[in-house]
């Protein structure tokens, strides 16, 4: 992929501990001012955080749903800064959000996926916020779409800005996934491949989708050298109006972050070596999924099977889906013994599994 050449300053890191990374961390939407002013206390006692976040316009898929306080959660965040220092960020999603925030001094806006997806939207927010001293993070589009991803973060560079960051919160499945979000981390290893210096940071809140799969993803995220968390803490995550499954009380973040491994970066003379690597962990990471995706239907399969009590081995089948796959492994240029050893254990698995389904011991 050909480079992306965006102008860029660096985003600056306000931890005590400058061996960190970025870490923004706060409830997915402003509920209250007390709600809001008891995490920010807890986090910033935690000392593991950059910026405090809280989402004050909640676009939903459905009328009807919590939508966000307004205008009042930009008071609520000033209190924050004002009695914290921590930084604060808020999403927009449209001109006169960014308009408002501004006026309010929030440090950081983010644009959301379902935001990033729509070149007018960005395009109102960039104008609006022309030649503002302000950081802005772009979170991928909902759809893996990556020329739409970094389509969206040159029309805010354009406008001027140049502190600027990718936020990679995962993907849109129709399939159901372990995840919330697929994270194709591919594509955010892409984007980082385009624009050199960007920096690319992970929600694991909104990849995960479930509390105790943050820190999976998080740690994941360190590992292919991502700037940067944003993770979604709440005082009380179990009565939160939205997102409460993924949101961590501040003492389990304080915990989780403490237990994130801070890896050595490959010796420099071998970026190649390393990008290559990191190519291959998101490839493995996408293998593993559609294994488990197609488990699941081996055992509907299996299930199928037993209520209209038909054989488990279809031999003409497994014939044809040998045939067939191992043509297609060798027209793409892999070798013909290891495409039907790796069918084979597949298959012996498929197998086991019906099995132990009509036997009952499912």
């Amino acid at each position: 992929m050909m480079k992306i050449d965006l102008t860029l300053t660096p985003i600056e890191n306000h931890l005590e501990d400058p061996g960190w990374p970025l870490l923004i961390a706060g409830p997915c939407s402003a509920e209250s001012e007390q709600q809001m002013l008891d995490t920010a206390r807890q986090l910033k006692a935690s000392r593991r955080v950059s910026c405090f976040r809280a989402g004050v316009w909640k676009p939903r898929t459905r009328p009807g749903a919590f939508e966000g306080v307004g205008e009042i959660g930009l008071e609520w965040l000033r209190s924050v800064k004002q009695e914290t220092g921590l930084m604060t960020a808020c999403e927009v999603a449209t001109a006169e959000h960014a308009r408002l925030a501004m006026r309010y001094g929030v440090d950081v806006l983010w644009v959301g996926a379902r935001t990033s997806a729509n070149p007018f939207s960005v395009q109102e927010i960039a104008d609006t916020i022309r030649g503002c001293d302000v950081t802005v993070l772009v979170k991928n589009p909902v759809n893996p779409d990556l020329q739409l991803w970094i389509g969206a973060l040159e029309r805010v560079n354009r406008a001027g800005i140049t502190r600027l960051g990718a936020i990679h919160r995962g993907f849109s499945a129709y399939e159901k996934i372990a995840f919330r979000n697929a994270p194709l981390w591919n594509i955010a290893i892409e984007l980082k491949s385009a624009c050199p210096g960007l920096p690319v940071i992970c929600d694991p809140s909104h990849i995960a989708g479930a509390r105790d799969l943050v820190p999976l993803i998080a740690q994941k995220a360190l590992d292919l050298d991502m700037h940067g968390l944003m993770v979604e803490v709440h005082n009380n995550p179990d009565a939160a109006k939205s997102d409460a499954a993924q949101q961590l009380l501040p003492v389990d973040y304080a915990r989780m972050i403490r237990e994130l491994r801070l890896r050595e970066a490959s010796p420099r003379e071998l970026p190649t070596l390393e990008g290559y690597r990191q190519e291959i962990d998101a490839l493995d990471d996408g293998i593993m999924q559609r294994l488990a995706r197609r488990m699941e239907f081996s055992r509907k399969i299996g299930e199928y099977k037993r209520e209209n009590n038909l054989m488990v081995l279809q031999l003409s089948r497994w014939e044809d889906i040998l045939h067939n796959r191992v043509a297609m492994g060798r027209a793409m240029g892999m070798d013909e013994g290891f495409v039907k050893k790796f069918l084979e254990l597949v298959h012996e698995e498929s197998i086991n599994l019906q099995a132990e389904i009509m036997n009952g011991e499912e």
